[in-house]
Parts: structure tokens; C-alpha cells; sequence
């Protein structure tokens, strides 16, 4: 029961592995790009509540273990993470827009897996 976090009404250990792909798989997030991408990531899951477990940023994708609160939902907070990346990201560096004419840093969709234990004592 140490991992298992309590809200008001509830017992929750809600956990997932995200995945997402920058489009067409150009190797973009290096350097101050990947560096400023770990930092918005990071403001945007401290602000809904979300607590990264392990994270790793590579050249052309992004993997995230996280807990995610159960009011939260796991498409919603990859549509923030996604959105607000890409839009601040191509601002604060116009150099993407040769290669990203149509503004859409990320690539369409996302991977997601489920990590849950629950068994039947614990119901």
C-alpha cells in the first residue's frame, strides 16, 4: 500500500507509460530544444497534478512513465503535453518552421500502457 496515493474519497495508484514521435521522425530534440521540451513537460504535469516517475526525451520521441490522478484523463493530458509543447516550442525557435511548415511538431497519436496490479483481496 506504500505506493498507492489517497484523495478524499479514494485509493488510487494510476500509473502509465506514454510514448509520442516528433513528425516524421526528425531528430529535433536535442540540445536547447530537448532541454527546453523536458522543462515545459515538466511545468505542464506539475500544474494538473500529474508526478513524472521517469522520463527520457530522445532525438525524435519522448517516453514518460507518470501517475496520473483518476479525475485526470490520459488523453487530455497527452493533448496539453502535445499542444502546448509544439506551440511554444516553435515559437521560441523559428528554425523548426523549415521543416514544420504546417506547425505540428508531434506526429498524430500516441502510445499508452496501463500498469495496473489490482487483485481480487484487494477489491
Amino acid at each position: 500500500m506504500q505506493y498507492y496515493k489517497r484523495g478524499s474519497h479514494t485509493i488510487h495508484d494510476c500509473t502509465y507509460h506514454l510514448v509520442w514521435i516528433t513528425k516524421y521522425r526528425y531528430k529535433v530534440l536535442v540540445g536547447d530544444i530537448g532541454n527546453r521540451a523536458r522543462e515545459l513537460i515538466q511545468e505542464i504535469c506539475r500544474d494538473n497534478g500529474v508526478e513524472i516517475i521517469r522520463g527520457r526525451i530522445l532525438g525524435d520521441h519522448v517516453h514518460m512513465y507518470v501517475s496520473i490522478p483518476p479525475y485526470q484523463s490520459v488523453s487530455k493530458l497527452v493533448q496539453y503535453l502535445k499542444g502546448k509543447t509544439s506551440r511554444k516550442i516553435q515559437m521560441e525557435f523559428p528554425e523548426l518552421r523549415r521543416k514544420y511548415w504546417g506547425k505540428h511538431l508531434w506526429a498524430v497519436g500516441y502510445f499508452v500502457r496501463t500498469t495496473g496490479n489490482v487483485t481480487d483481496q484487494m477489491i
